[in-house]
C-alpha cells in the first residue's frame, strides 16, 4: 500500500488501484484525493535563526492564485540593491519540509517582471522534498536601472507541483514522428 496507519494514513490496496487503473507509482496521489483533498498538500515550514517572524509565512493573494507569494527576509532589516544585470541571493528566512512526490517550484512576479525586469535566471527553480536547507530566491535584473529590494517586499511566488520520476531505457531506434528531428523554430511562427 502506498500509505500504511504508522505514517498516519489510510492503506489504499494494490487491487483499488488496479481497478482505478492507477499504477503504484500513483497511488500516492490517490491517496491525497481520498483523504486529504484534491489540491491540498501540507508544506512544514520553520524559521531561519534571526528571521522576522513578523513577516509571516507564504500566502496565496487570491482564491484563485496558483502560487502563494515569497517575502525578502533580509537579515539587517533593510534593503538590497539589484545593479541591472546583477544577480542577488534574497533570503526568505524559512525552511521546509516538502512530503515526497512533490516539489516547490519558485517562479518569477509577473508585475516585477513587466514593470522592473526582476526575474529569477532559473525559472523555475526546484526545491527538492529532501532539501532541508535555508530558502533563499536567486532573482536577476534584466532591467535598465538598480532596483532595490525592501525587508518584507514580495519577490516570488512558490507552486507546489507533483513529481513524476522516469526510468530511463537505452533503445537501438527511437520511434519516428511527422515533425522527426526539427526543433529551434522547425514548426514556424505564423502556422
Amino acid at each position: 500500500a502506498a500509505y500504511d496507519e504508522g505514517r498516519g494514513g489510510a492503506s489504499i490496496g494494490s487491487t483499488d488501484c488496479r481497478r482505478a487503473g492507477l499504477t503504484a507509482r500513483s497511488r500516492h496521489f490517490a491517496y491525497l484525493e481520498r483523504e486529504e483533498g484534491l489540491g491540498v498538500v501540507t508544506i512544514k515550514l520553520t524559521w531561519d535563526e534571526g528571521a522576522d517572524r513578523s513577516l509571516g509565512l507564504p500566502v496565496y493573494a487570491s482564491a484563485g492564485a496558483a502560487g502563494a507569494d515569497l517575502r525578502a527576509n533580509l537579515p539587517d532589516r533593510g534593503t538590497l540593491v539589484v545593479q541591472p544585470g546583477a544577480r542577488a541571493l534574497v533570503p526568505t528566512g524559512l525552511r521546509m519540509a516538502i512530503p515526497e512526490g512533490f516539489e516547490v517550484q519558485i517562479r518569477p512576479r509577473s508585475g516585477l517582471a513587466l514593470k522592473h525586469g526582476i526575474t529569477l535566471p532559473n525559472a523555475p527553480g526546484t526545491i527538492d522534498s529532501d532539501y532541508r536547507g535555508p530558502l533563499g530566491v536567486i532573482v536577476m535584473n534584466a532591467g535598465q536601472e538598480a532596483f532595490d529590494i525592501g525587508h518584507g517586499d514580495r519577490i516570488a511566488q512558490m507552486v507546489v507541483a507533483p513529481v513524476l520520476r522516469a526510468e530511463f531505457d537505452m533503445v537501438d531506434d527511437l520511434s519516428v514522428t511527422a515533425r522527426g528531428s526539427g526543433g529551434f523554430g522547425s514548426t514556424g511562427v505564423s502556422e
